[in-house]
């Protein structure tokens, strides 16, 4: 049983690494253009509303109703493309680096984490569409994701651009034109 279990583990390991490998190749494989190139239109500003509702709260905390937040961030459409145009971010950002090291690996950490709430946030929406035996219960959580995809989204929009404006890269205007 030991080796059917060493091999597994090992097969596992090597699996993992070659992964990892390959997606690192394929990263440095794309430059700036092809990078900016591939984000996906969303209207950053109706996002930064949906955003800005949830992160600065007012005296009455109710100011969106769910269709509303729902219509702005463009529906499940408008959350997949957030969750595709966050690992090209985070490729932006990496891609910073070589410019600012020390800024650009904490701005690439911090957008990582607001990355993997915004494709956990998509996820759970996405399962609370499809009906299901839990259709209630995530049905009824469906704004509060929504809100949370919109603010890391829009966080990790801010968080790129703030590094590339203080980096003069020279692609800041064509970054904020995509984003």
């Amino acid at each position: 049983m030991l080796p059917i279990v060493v091999t597994f583990v090992g097969c596992t390991l090597f699996c993992v690494v070659w992964a990892a490998l390959r997606s690192t190749s394929k990263q440095q494989q794309r430059n700036l253009s092809e990078l900016i190139g591939g984000l996906q239109t969303l209207d950053a500003e109706a996002v930064g509303v949906v955003a800005k509702d949830y992160l600065h709260p007012y005296g009455v905390q109710i100011t969106m109703e769910p269709a509303e937040m729902w219509k702005l961030v463009g529906g499940l459409d408008g959350l997949r493309k957030m969750r595709e145009n966050a690992g090209l971010m985070l490729e932006l950002a990496a891609y910073a680096q070589q410019w600012n090291f020390e800024e650009g690996v904490i701005v690439t950490e911090r957008m990582r984490q607001d990355a993997r709430s915004l494709r956990w946030a998509v996820w759970l929406v996405e399962l609370g569409v499809v009906p299901n035996h839990f259709d209630r219960y995530f049905r009824v959580r469906i704004p509060f994701r929504v809100h949370e995809a919109a603010t890391a989204y829009h966080l990790m929009r801010e968080r790129l651009l703030a590094l590339y404006e203080s980096n003069d890269i020279g692609a800041y205007s064509a970054l904020a034109a995509a984003l």
